[in-house]
């Protein structure tokens, strides 16, 4: 019998998520880590290795951190960096996180910011 931790359980989703999703210069990925107060958003190009643009929770002007309100809230932010660095598309890698709460709460406000995900 093999006993797991939630930690082990989650980086096994993100391993197994990892294989199929990429970031390219044309589409790259949005990222999202999820922590117990806060929650961070970047949009990465793998191919370069570098990170085009990012947002966070703990950035001045966001209160509301670690609710679904302050994931909305980075997903805006973000959206509006991504658009003027000229970041139309990417590719949702929610961190083997469930598509539930604060992660949907992100994409969706992405999505009304005008980027494709």
């Amino acid at each position: 019998m093999r006993i797991t931790t939630r930690r082990q359980r989650k980086r096994r989703i993100h391993a197994r998520i990892r294989k199929k999703i990429t970031g390219t210069a044309a589409r790259p990925r949005l990222a999202v880590y999820r922590s117990l107060k806060h929650i961070y958003a970047q949009v990465i190009d793998d191919a370069a290795g570098t990170t085009l643009v990012a947002a966070g929770s703990c950035e001045t002007g966001i209160e509301s951190g670690g609710n679904a309100t302050g994931a909305a809230l980075v997903g805006e932010k973000l959206a509006e960096r991504a658009r003027a660095a000229g970041i139309e598309t990417v590719v949702f890698d929610r961190g083997g996180s469930r598509y539930h709460g604060r992660i949907k709460a992100l994409a969706d406000a992405v999505r009304n910011g005008g980027v494709q995900c």
